[in-house]
């Protein structure tokens, strides 16, 4: 699987690159079919303070997958984004082994 990831009007940050290919990494290993993913981090303006985005887009067999999660840090909003990916997932895989 190859993993981009980009920092929209912000630094980059080599601590959230790790973490989020680790984590991309441990989902791979569960979900073998995953092709790409495509990472974005983005700092928006919330008033609720939720203004740090994660959005993920995984190629894989089907349409993409895709996930966005604003928190008040990177870190949760990138977990939050995986997980929802994962439940996403593990949706497809059931429709893969019902054919």
């Amino acid at each position: 699987m190859t993993i981009n990831i980009q920092y929209v009007q912000m630094p980059t940050s080599e601590s959230m690159s790790a973490i989020v290919t680790n984590k991309l990494r441990k989902l791979e290993k569960k979900f073998e079919w995953i092709i790409s993913a495509d990472v974005s981090f983005k700092l928006e303006n919330d008033p609720t303070g939720k203004g740090k985005v994660c959005e993920i887009q995984l190629s894989a067999p089907g349409p993409r997958l895709f996930a966005k999660t604003g928190e008040d840090n990177f870190e949760k909003a990138a977990a939050a984004t995986i997980k929802e990916l994962e439940s996403q997932l593990k949706k497809r895989k059931e429709v893969f082994n019902k054919h």
